[in-house]
């Protein structure tokens, strides 16, 4: 897969080179900016696959920015702020925001919301609609449905939010600490133990046998991965 790159935007130098660094560890491209102009700017030169933006900046509110870039783009973004009340968050994803990060952060946690988010925008870019094992498996991203031998599965939101995650993963290992942020997003309990009850409720609902599954396999003492075969579209 083609790396992708982020667009870091913060006024704090220790804050961008701390993200940068986590995040060139795990392979992406990062490109910096300090102010939300630099940040209009260097979006339009180089066409980001994601940004990472604080709110407070010294010439443009991260609000603006973020509408600014909503008019004329659908890259995704991740807020990233000490703004954590409620009406900032909302404001946030009122601007435009896929995801919201309140400070003080774990750069692990920004790095798996950084793949959720990318997960989500490139499943979205693809189909919206997908299924597997020759059709016994369908999931609907737009209806938020899941099929199985042709009837409904009733999943929970956070359910529907974990296959989803696995299965746009490409057969791809994601750790408990990617799924939970997938799952839970921000401001809800941060407990990975808590992905194992939903992936144990998951397989119950596929009929999957937890001895031996067929969708939801673990890699012991990394996470989980997708075992489905996705039909060509």
């Amino acid at each position: 897969m083609e790396t992708a790159t982020v667009l870091v935007v913060d006024d704090e130098r220790k804050i961008r080179d701390l993200v940068r660094l986590y995040l060139e560890h795990q392979g992406y491209s990062v490109l910096l900016a300090e102010s939300g102009r630099g940040a209009l700017e260097t979006a339009e030169r180089a066409r980001p696959d994601l940004l990472v933006l604080d709110l407070v900046l010294p010439d443009l509110p991260g609000e603006e920015v973020a509408r600014s870039l909503r008019r004329r783009s659908d890259v995704p973004i991740i807020m990233l702020t000490a703004k954590a009340g409620e009406e900032d968050r909302i404001a946030g994803f009122r601007a435009g925001a896929d995801d919201y990060v309140t400070k003080p952060f774990s750069p692990r946690e920004l790095v798996a919301r950084v793949e959720a988010v990318l997960r989500r925008s490139r499943w979205g870019d693809s189909l919206d609609r997908a299924s597997f094992d020759g059709g016994r498996l369908t999931i609907d991203r737009a209806q938020r449905e899941v099929l199985l031998d042709g009837e409904p599965v009733d999943l929970t939101n956070s359910e529907f939010n974990l296959l989803l995650a696995l299965a746009s993963g490409s057969g791809r290992v994601l750790s408990r600490a990617e799924l939970n942020a997938e799952v839970q997003g921000d401001g809800f309990e941060r407990s990975e133990r808590t992905i194992d009850a939903h992936v144990k409720n998951l397989r119950h609902k596929l009929g999957d046998d937890p001895l031996n599954p067929r969708y939801v396999l673990t890699v012991w003492g990394v996470g989980y991965k997708f075992g489905g075969e996705r039909d060509p579209s």
